[in-house]
C-alpha cells in the first residue's frame, strides 16, 4: 500500500469509526489522528510497543471525563509524551 493510499485508508477508517461512535462533531480528525500517532510513537519507542495502544485508550478515557474532552486529550497527550520521552532516563 502506498503512503497516500495508506493515509486515505486511515482517514476513511477514522471517519467511519467516529460516525459509529457518534463522535463526528466532537473531533477534528486530522489533528486528532496526528496527536494520537505522535503519542503512540513516543510510548512505543520510549517505553514499550504494547504500551502504545493501552496508553491511547487511557488518555481517551481520561479525556472523556473532562469538561472539554478535545482540550483535555491534547493536554494529556502532551503530558504523557513528555513522561514517555524521559521514561528510560529516570
Amino acid at each position: 500500500m502506498s503512503p497516500s493510499s495508506d493515509a486515505n485508508a486511515l482517514s476513511e477508517w477514522v471517519t467511519a469509526v467516529a460516525r459509529e461512535l457518534g463522535l463526528e462533531e466532537a473531533l477534528d480528525s486530522a489533528s486528532t489522528v496526528d496527536m494520537v500517532l505522535d503519542l503512540t510513537s513516543d510510548v512505543a519507542h520510549g517505553v514499550s510497543r504494547p504500551g502504545a495502544p493501552v496508553t491511547a485508550f487511557l488518555v481517551g478515557v481520561a479525556a472523556g471525563r473532562a469538561e472539554d474532552p478535545a482540550v483535555a486529550a491534547r493536554d494529556y497527550a502532551q503530558k504523557i509524551s513528555r513522561l514517555a520521552d524521559g521514561w528510560n532516563s529516570a
